[in-house]
């Protein structure tokens, strides 16, 4: 019978495989609770390690999951961006990866922007790149759980990477640059300052936003400097006025959050380097927004 104190020591260690293979915080609790019920009443000398045993779990339910999710996007109204969820949830809990003193890839590995890139890549590419990347599995480990050859998977691993790297900035900026940024971008947008945006974002930034279907959102990306700064200073005057902003640690970066009535009604997150914003993301689905307006309110001082 599996130790129910055992496998809550694991939860946030799944949970963030989970998260990192879908993109969503929802669906990735659910998945880490069907392995709890999955594996309830494996004995624990049938396992040679619990925790390798759980994550092969997830990371089969995961797999299965990606899956039947490609066609459910083909048919999401308008870009379909992960949902949010705090950095403290993925990055604490001593145990989330294998690397903790790497901070600044860690917090890389966990971005909105990396996760976008991630959509590109097969399902079992995803698994590679994450197992791999993330929490530094060996091949052969990655091959056990996928059950291929390691020259598979490391065929696989070259693959992912490479694709991914495609799209990725070549330098990252830090939580303090983030945060200037973000107030000059906010500050920009409430002001109708269109000199001002087009200052800070690069010649070929790109506007995602997320709506769903349930809320009013631009259903194509938006490309070009000037096309995204009119679009943002055109939205701003129709609605910033009656919002309160905050800032959080979202995704491994600095976010501005959106209020209204004491609900979250957008996550907004720039993705950055020296030239620029290179991709402007906004969540704005309420139903990608449940989990880390839930999660900001359990966490003293996360704003």
């Amino acid at each position: 019978m599996l130790d129910a104190d055992a496998f809550e020591s694991l939860r946030r260690y799944l949970f963030a495989i989970a998260y990192r293979m879908l993109g969503s915080a929802s669906e990735a609790e659910d998945i880490v609770q069907d392995a709890y019920l999955r594996a309830r009443d494996v004995r624990a000398d049938e396992v040679h390690s619990l925790k390798a045993y759980l994550a092969t779990v997830v990371t089969r339910l995961c797999l299965d999951q990606l899956r039947s999710a490609r066609a459910q996007r083909e048919v999401y109204i308008g870009p379909w961006l992960p949902e949010p969820v705090p950095t403290a949830d993925l990055t604490q809990a001593g145990d989330v990866t294998n690397r903790p003193a790497e901070a600044t890839e860690q917090a890389d590995d966990i971005s909105l922007a990396l996760l976008v890139l991630l959509e590109r890549l097969t399902p079992e590419e995803r698994a590679t790149y994450v197992l791999r990347e993330a929490f530094a599995y060996p091949y052969d480990e990655i091959a056990s759980v996928l059950g291929k050859s390691s020259a598979a998977v490391r065929q696989l691993s070259h693959r992912a990477k490479k694709r991914v790297a495609a799209g990725r900035p070549r330098f990252q900026t830090s939580p303090e640059t983030q945060r200037a940024l973000a107030e000059r971008f906010l500050a920009a947008s409430r002001g109708g300052d269109l000199g001002a945006l087009t200052a800070i974002l690069a010649a070929d930034v790109t506007g995602w936003s997320d709506g769903g279907g349930v809320v009013r959102a631009a259903r194509r990306p938006i490309v070009g400097r000037d096309a995204v700064a009119r679009l943002i200073v055109g939205q701003a005057s129709k609605w910033l006025h009656d919002v309160t902003t905050t800032f959080a640690s979202v995704n491994g970066g600095i976010a501005a959050l959106y209020w209204r009535d004491g609900h979250l009604i957008n996550v907004l997150i720039l993705d950055a380097d020296a030239s620029g914003i290179h991709a402007i993301l906004a969540v704005v689905n309420p139903e990608k927004l449940a989990y880390l307006e839930r999660r900001l309110g359990e966490m003293p001082g996360a704003m």
